[in-house]
């Protein structure tokens, strides 16, 4: 049995009448709850209710119980993208092989100097990204990359095509500490309207990954939706379905939710279901309090005034100083980045925000890999 298998027995259409329908004293259960919270309690974080009555109090809590848990430091990472090579045909996203325009995959030099750019920011905590390309951007470039990368990364993710659990192990033993797999939507039928062509297409594949993952036992996995591309009530709420599934199942591993809302990408897609401000702030209250473990992150697709509101709230990751091209910190416009940069500002500008909000920048987060050599 995996996730794919659990969710698949429930019409999670119902979700949205669930949300809807919690009341005060549902809200107020949730708030004052001692043991964990379940799917009802989030979908009453999430309700008009609370949004109405309590964001007060939500956001009150939400950073009373990030500061108990993560005291007050913001953990710094930086992606590097590999490649916007993809064979998969997404209606969202710009690096869809519908888009036509200039494919690259950066040679293994070219990461060299993609790395000692990243350095000179500070970064310590590196992110590949790539489009999903086996042929090109597959395992055997995954092995050649990765003891390059370690080189200059303490902590090491990946957000790259869906692999195998065998695959997974072995770039463990490569210096992977984390990887981040978003499954866009959960609903089925939204699912499918919306992936094409190309693996992608497989949604038991892509959403059976972090249970492969567990059992590679990976450090840290990244989960979420795409917020905007299906009704944010539904998807929120299967992804609060996941994160008890994967704390039951796989304990050892730490859980990131990401909060990606979609922007202009290649393509002229335009979101259906966007999410407004004003619920992101809920919503990352809303996390926090289900969950006061998680990791939540939060990347350069919001604005810089946006990033500096909400980031005390509850976030406890970022990124600064982004580029979503590959090549794009020791070569900058010279091919398509994936989506477009909201929040431009430097490494040293949002440090610096950090610290007017007493928060701390840490650009250091030490390897499971590290760990296990000492052991």
């Amino acid at each position: 049995m995996s996730f794919y298998d659990e969710i698949s027995k429930i019409d999670l259409d119902k979700f949205r009448d669930v949300v809807d329908s919690r009341t005060d004293k549902d809200v107020e259960r949730a708030l004052s709850k001692r043991d964990p919270l379940d799917v009802y309690d989030y979908a009453a974080l999430i309700s008009e209710k609370a949004r109405k009555h309590y964001l007060k109090e939500m956001a009150h809590m939400s950073m009373q119980l990030t500061r108990k848990r993560f005291g007050r430091t913001v953990s710094m990472y930086l992606p590097l993208y590999l490649t916007n090579l993809c064979t998969n045909k997404c209606r969202y996203c710009g690096f869809s092989s519908a888009n036509k325009f200039k494919r690259t995959v950066l040679t293994l030099e070219e990461i060299k100097e993609e790395c000692v750019a990243i350095n000179k920011l500070g970064y310590e905590n590196i992110l590949l990204v790539t489009g999903e390309s086996d042929r090109r951007g597959g395992m055997d470039y995954f092995r050649q990359v990765l003891p390059i990368v370690k080189e200059h990364a303490a902590y090491l993710q990946m957000e790259v095509q869906p692999l195998a659990t065998e695959d997974y192990a072995e770039l463990k033993t490569l210096g992977l500490d984390a990887v981040s797999v978003y499954q866009e939507t959960y609903h089925p039928g939204c699912y499918k309207e919306n992936h094409l062509a190309g693996k992608k297409m497989d949604m038991r594949w892509r959403m059976e990954t972090p249970d492969r993952l567990g059992q590679a036992g990976i450090d840290k996995v990244g989960i979420g939706a795409l917020l905007g591309l299906y009704d944010w009530k539904v998807d929120l709420c299967a992804v609060a379905m996941h994160v008890l599934y994967m704390r039951e199942h796989y304990w050892k591993t730490r859980i990131s939710v990401s909060f990606p809302r979609l922007r202009p990408a290649a393509g002229g897609f335009e979101p259906q279901y966007p999410v407004n401000d004003a619920k992101m702030v809920q919503l990352i209250c809303a996390w926090r309090i289900f969950d006061p473990e998680l990791d939540l992150t939060i990347s350069t697709r919001e604005s810089a005034e946006f990033r500096d509101l909400i980031i005390p709230l509850g976030i406890t990751a970022v990124s600064a100083g982004s580029s979503t091209e590959p090549g794009g910190y020791a070569h900058k416009g010279q091919n398509l980045a994936q989506w477009e940069i909201n929040d431009s500002r430097s490494v040293e500008e949002v440090v610096k925000a950090l610290e007017l909000n007493h928060l701390q920048a840490v650009f250091h987060d030490a390897s499971t890999t590290y760990f296990k050599a000492i052991a």
